[in-house]
């Protein structure tokens, strides 16, 4: 993680930091059977709605709590949604195949994004970030995610890590066997939906993650995007303030510049943590709507996001 965790004491004190990211179960399988029937619900809906006119909407919000899966999928790899260390990873694991994202890839690229946040070296920065209107929409489609996810997979399978970030051999080792399994659980999965002549998880799985992704990208351009190019955690991250309904969707993450500059915080508690470093915030947006205003004016001015 970035030095500024170690340092940032003087703003949350030791004690008091201390408590705050006390990990525990129940918040963790509480949050997580809430995001489990939402998307029973909205499961039910596009069942409900084939052969109408509701069908395309009903597989846009399945979709987006589909696709949501990233903000636990991204508090499991820091080991923070539950105490249990065995919990945390077997979550992981199936979110990370749900989401073409590799729990151990994506656990060592977001630890580097975490310990150079916004510097020359975060992995994040390595992905061009949107310079005109046609390049926005373009990473808004999510399909340059889907493209690198697929292609990465494809790499690290074959044994060819590109990537600078493999703290040791054992997490190289550990990347490439999870990209292989991952692949065999697809592969097994299309073998098996064509003898069985089903579409199931066209209309569950791959549709409606195609329509949600582009929320999801929108959602995490406001984390970094138009923030200075500093080390100081409360500045280089944006946290935004926004309703209920994203902050549950999205596992308390709006809360970032506090997690990020606290990554020992669980979810639950990134709530309190803003309200003791409000004031010390240096890089905020009252809504998503603000933030990606921002955003939009700084690109269209040629400005560095």
């Amino acid at each position: 993680m970035n030095d500024w965790a170690h340092i940032a004491t003087e703003v949350i004190g030791r004690t008091e930091l201390k408590r705050l990211s006390e990990r525990r179960d129940a918040p963790g399988l509480l949050q997580l059977a809430g995001h489990v029937a939402l998307l029973v619900v909205t499961g039910t809906l596009v069942h409900r709605s084939f052969g109408t006119i509701w069908l395309w909407p009903a597989m846009f919000a399945h979709g987006v709590a589909l696709t949501f899966l990233f903000a636990p999928l991204h508090e499991t790899i820091h080991r923070t949604a539950f105490h249990n260390r065995a919990l945390n990873d077997g979550v992981a694991f199936v979110i990370g195949v749900l989401l073409v994202l590799p729990r151990e890839f994506f656990r060592a690229f977001h630890f580097a994004h975490h310990r150079f946040t916004q510097e020359a070296t975060d992995p994040e920065l390595g992905i061009p970030k949107p310079a005109n209107a046609r390049q926005f929409l373009w990473c808004v489609s999510g399909m340059p995610y889907w493209i690198a996810g697929f292609r990465g997979l494809a790499l690290h399978a074959a044994g060819i890590l590109r990537e600078p970030f493999y703290a040791t051999d054992r997490v190289r080792r550990s990347v490439i066997l999870e990209a292989r399994w991952v692949l065999a659980i697809y592969a097994i999965a299309l073998v098996g939906s064509i003898a069985a002549g089903s579409t199931v998880l066209l209309w569950y799985w791959v549709i409606p993650a195609l329509l949600g992704q582009p929320v999801l990208r929108l959602y995490l351009l406001a984390e970094h995007s138009g923030c200075p190019r500093s080390r100081d955690m409360l500045e280089n991250s944006r946290t935004t303030y926004t309703n209920g309904l994203v902050r549950f969707l999205a596992w308390n993450m709006p809360f970032h510049a506090e997690h990020h500059a606290w990554p020992s915080i669980p979810f639950h508690a990134l709530p309190q943590a803003n309200a003791l470093v409000r004031t010390k915030l240096r890089t905020t947006a009252p809504g998503y709507r603000a933030a990606l205003g921002e955003i939009w004016a700084a690109m269209r001015a040629g400005r560095q996001l």
